[in-house]
């Protein structure tokens, strides 16, 4: 077997298992990387020399193919969100990996999962194509050269799309598969050319590890101002996360996962995986220059077939277009990517119903009835299946398919954590104002960034605030600067009737979410509940 690259020449890929590879090569950079997946046809150049590959049939994750093993190490799983498979079953998948795999070339990457070197894991990824190491090189974070020379991981991901699995054999449901084995801490990907598939196995280990050392890990982007105060900014895909915390005039720590300790907040990545349909020099700058030069990997993102520039309003081939580049593409990036506790909490939603004023100030209770209902909106364009009426989702603490705990451990850690650090909490509708999706418009971005930036220099806490009858939140009446009538959103719709029947609605689709958690709650955040006796006084 050849090898390449630095790496613990004690500790190499046969302690692993695998045997009779053709080549490793180890923790390349993004010009080997390039290199070997050009020459490999795996992707193509961008005029601006971002490497751009297309994942076929899976354009984003499978979370029904995702499986655990169910065995005495993870009696306390949330097996209500989790599907499981037999520590038998799961020993015949590796096998049959290690198998697969021989007479291959693989490439190594040995990176750090955590900016706080107290709850760092140390993680080591295999992968069939050269474009799936580097994403996963700028996605996660990268040692330094020295750190190479005696890493041992304890986390190891083999990641080759080309493997099918066999469900009556490995006890899953189609030849996709993600598999977990947190007691060998192992991680197994086949069947999908979708790179995210990796970085979300490492985000669901730190969910299982990291709440029995105090630390609350969150689907979440994060920043910072120029006093030292932070602010997260939790959120399912689309609603913004990326977009608002790349802020010129705050310091971005990530886009995407982070953990809360006793020191404060820090990111569990290297870089930055932002969706970029619809993608504008004009409204997200930062974002569109980081996706357009050397070092970025797009993925899905239909180019010019004679200039190779990105059309990034093209979604032909998915909704779910992305740019992932290394946290230092934005200029303003920690470098740490670490900051202190949080003075803002941010939930955003996507509210395709037109029902959600642009910002609402939480109380407690409401923040934890709002994280644990973890709401946005889908439209169609964005799955398959969907028509042209919007479908509400839930996504309990904005983050079900990558919790291995049950959502009220999580849920606890937010509120004790918001009540300790006397937290100020805002939910931020990014969805649509006017009327539902297919008649109002998207809600415009200087409105909620005048919003937010409000909300996190304080000054949205001195302006007056109304009692929203639907939902009970607080809701400013007035700021400088932003429409007043679009602080309501009744006032956007020109059939006010419709507003109360899909406001109503919406309740609706909140409180029978809700049901589940009710049991597991106080009553204070049971009381948090929207309710339609407020809208009939």
């Amino acid at each position: 077997m050849q090898e390449t690259g630095m790496r613990n020449g004690a500790f190499g890929a046969d302690k692993f298992g695998l045997r009779n590879l053709k080549q490793v090569h180890w923790n390349l950079g993004a010009p080997q990387l390039y290199q070997y997946s050009l020459a490999a046809g795996e992707a193509v150049l961008s005029a601006d020399g971002a490497l751009c590959a297309d994942t076929g049939e899976f354009t984003g994750r499978s979370p029904k193919d995702k499986f655990t093993v169910r065995d005495a190490s993870t009696e306390k799983m949330w097996w209500a969100g989790n599907q499981s498979i037999t520590p038998e079953q799961f020993e015949a998948l590796y096998q049959d990996f290690l198998k697969h795999a021989e007479g291959m070339t693989l490439f190594a990457q040995d990176l750090f999962g955590g900016a706080d070197p107290s709850f760092q894991i140390k993680t080591r990824v295999f992968t069939e194509l050269a474009w799936h190491s580097l994403f996963i090189r700028t996605l996660l974070i990268r040692p330094d050269a020295a750190r190479l020379a005696d890493f041992v991981p304890e986390l190891t991901i083999i990641d080759i799309p080309s493997f099918r699995a066999d469900p009556k054999r490995h006890g899953v449901r189609s030849q996709n598969v993600v598999a977990i084995d947190f007691a060998r801490k192992i991680v197994l990907i086949g069947g999908s050319y979708y790179a995210g598939e990796m970085k979300k196995s490492v985000f669901t280990t730190l969910n299982y590890y990291l709440p029995a050392k105090g630390v609350m890990p969150m689907h979440c982007s994060a920043n910072v101002g120029p006093k030292g105060d932070a602010a997260i900014f939790f959120g399912l895909s689309g609603t913004g996360k990326t977009t608002l915390s790349a802020d010129p005039n705050r310091t971005l720590i990530g886009d995407d996962e982070h953990g809360w300790g006793n020191e404060g907040v820090f990111n569990f990545e290297g870089g930055c995986y932002a969706k970029c349909i619809k993608l504008s020099k004009e409204a997200e700058p930062q974002i569109h220059a980081a996706s357009n030069r050397f070092g970025a990997v797009l993925e899905n993102v239909v180019l010019d077939e004679d200039t190779r520039v990105p059309d990034f309003d093209d979604g032909s081939k998915t909704e779910n277009t992305r740019s992932a580049y290394p946290l230092d593409f934005i200029p303003n990036a920690s470098r740490s990517g670490r900051a202190g506790h949080p003075r803002n909490v941010v939930m955003l939603a996507a509210d395709a119903f037109g029902v959600l004023p642009p910002i609402a100030k939480l109380t407690p209770a409401q923040a934890m009835y709002h994280f644990l209902s973890g709401y946005t909106a889908k439209v169609a364009g964005t799955e398959r299946g969907l028509g042209n009426e919007p479908q509400p989702e839930f996504s309990t603490c904005f983050g079900s398919p990558f919790l291995p705990l049950d959502p009220s451990v999580y849920g606890n850690m937010l509120r004790e954590l918001i009540a300790k650090h006397d937290v100020d909490c805002w939910l931020v509708n990014t969805g649509w104002t006017g009327g539902k999706y297919g008649t109002g418009s998207r809600m415009p971005i200087k409105v909620t960034r005048a919003l937010l930036t409000a909300a996190l220099d304080g000054s949205l806490r001195n302006v007056d605030f109304r009692t929203d009858k639907y939902f009970g939140f607080a809701v400013p009446t007035a700021l400088p600067g932003v429409p007043s009538e679009i602080l309501d959103p009744v006032n956007t719709w020109k059939d006010k009737a419709e507003f109360d029947k899909t406001a109503r609605a919406l309740v609706g689709m909140f409180q029978k979410n809700f049901a589940k958690f009710e049991a597991q709650v106080d009553a204070d955040v049971r009381a948090a509940a929207p309710d339609l006796k407020l809208a009939a006084e």
